[in-house]
């Protein structure tokens, strides 16, 4: 028996399928294939590198969705389901949406895969696969599990190893498809097994994919004291709250740490009390100040994450955030438009009051592209939105803005990893805001079959 695993494109531009030269290892494809059992042969293809060999046999597809590829997705499973192969779907889209999914495959999965894919495979044995596997919460991710990398071998794939140490949040910001996800908790790996995979691959850059790494301090400082023998560089995803533990960020530089995504979110304290980010309350009151001093004093390399769009902002506060960002010489920063993704209160909310564009599934629009506002603002136009966050994004990684940046002594200039860190990581970022803007999602046309 044979099952595919298939890592969805976003999409297009204009008529040719877009390749992501800055792809990174499907780590939830690969633990999949882990938790396959062995005399099940696993095969993966990265619809973002490689053509999609829809003729090689295969007994199951399975897709892991998220919602910006769901449109993808749909039309992989339908080429395979004209073909008479099943597909089953998971991914955070079909939970937080799974009637929609339901009507694009076989069978879907709802929750995290550890739960019921031995069951689910069992079943395909027997030729009994139920249209719905309803997973119970996993409590411990990844238990007795090493991710199979051998199927990323030969693709060609950033050099740096995902790894996971927990999973969820315990905040709830309005926006945040997590948090609806994972229901405001977070979950965490043995931190022996985290050592254990870190140990069975031979990379010495990790990036932990947590959604907040630090959410649970005393949790962190555990897994920190346990990779400082390890001798690896690493990076993740932290609330800026973690600043306000001296023992936790010098465990954390210890342990190899060279920055993190940090969600700043937004400058305006009015903006930070409506999206629900009550951890940024304090700092934002000062401009993030002495945040980003101690940032600076531990060498930190910061990826600043920001949304744009809320009820507060203006045209004019949102590029004022684009003059925040430069000032500060962070090592990368996104200006994200803020999503109304399915069933997230922001989501919610949008829609009790008529203000969804694109039939409220902006996600499956023909007309929807990439980083493009999906909802009315309140004080400007959607294409206004649009055209202030691109302004953001396009300023920020302009030459002139790279290499200004690039002299931050205590940062980007501390030391020669930082240095390459920033030099090499820039150009690659810098192409896909240019690339990636206007994308248009899904790869055919409405009655194109593609064959790869």
């Amino acid at each position: 028996m044979k099952i595919t695993l298939i890592k969805p494109n976003i999409g297009r531009r204009e008529h040719s399928l877009y390749v992501d030269n800055a792809s990174m290892e499907p780590l939830q494809l690969g633990i999949l294939a882990a938790l396959t059992p062995s005399d099940v042969d696993v095969v993966m293809y990265d619809d973002r590198l490689e053509a999609i060999p829809y003729s090689e046999p295969t007994d199951l597809v399975a897709i892991t969705v998220e919602t910006f590829t769901a449109r993808r997705s749909y039309e992989i499973s339908e080429e395979y389901r004209r073909r008479g192969v099943p597909v089953i779907m998971g991914g955070m889209h079909v939970t937080l949406i799974p009637e929609e999914v339901k009507e694009h495959c076989d069978s879907i999965m709802i929750g995290d895969a550890e739960d019921k894919w031995t069951e689910m495979v069992n079943d395909l044995k027997n030729g009994q696969l139920k249209p719905v596997y309803e997973c119970n919460p996993v409590h411990i991710p990844q238990k007795n599990v090493i991710t199979r990398r051998d199927i990323f071998k030969g693709k060609k794939y950033m050099p740096i190893t995902l790894m996971q140490f927990s999973r969820g949040c315990k905040y709830n910001c309005k926006y945040c498809a997590s948090s609806v996800y994972f229901k405001q908790k977070q979950f965490f790996r043995s931190v022996d097994e985290v050592v254990k995979e870190i140990r069975s691959q031979d990379r010495k850059l990790i990036f932990f994919v947590d959604d907040n790494i630090v959410c649970d301090k005393e949790k962190a400082k555990e897994l920190f004291r346990a990779l400082i023998p390890l001798k690896i560089k690493w990076v993740s995803q932290g609330s800026i709250d973690m600043l306000e533990d001296e023992e936790l960020m010098h465990l954390m530089l210890k342990s190899g740490c060279l920055g993190h995504v940090i969600g700043f979110e937004s400058i305006k304290p009015d903006s930070i009390k409506t999206m629900g980010k009550g951890v940024n309350a304090k700092h934002v009151q000062n401009n993030y100040k002495d945040a980003i001093k101690k940032l600076r004093k531990y060498g930190l390399q910061t990826w600043a994450a920001f949304t744009v769009g809320h009820d507060t902002d203006t045209v004019e506060s949102i590029k004022a955030t684009y003059r925040f960002a430069l000032k500060n010489k962070f090592c990368f920063a996104a200006f994200n438009i803020l999503m109304p993704y399915p069933a997230t209160p922001l989501y919610k909310q949008l829609e009790a009051e008529g203000r969804l564009l694109y039939d409220s599934k902006w996600w499956l629009h023909p007309e929807y592209k990439f980083n493009y506002c999906a909802f009315l603002p309140k004080n400007m136009t959607a294409p206004e939105l649009t055209e202030a966050a691109y302004y953001c994004r396009k300023n920020f990684n302009s030459i002139r803005s790279v290499i200004y940046r690039l002299f931050e002594p205590k940062t980007n200039l501390r030391n020669p990893v930082r240095f390459f860190t920033y030099i090499i990581y820039n150009p690659v970022f810098r192409r896909e805001v240019f690339e990636k803007q206007g994308m248009i999602f899904g790869c055919k046309e409405k009655d194109e079959v593609q064959e790869k």
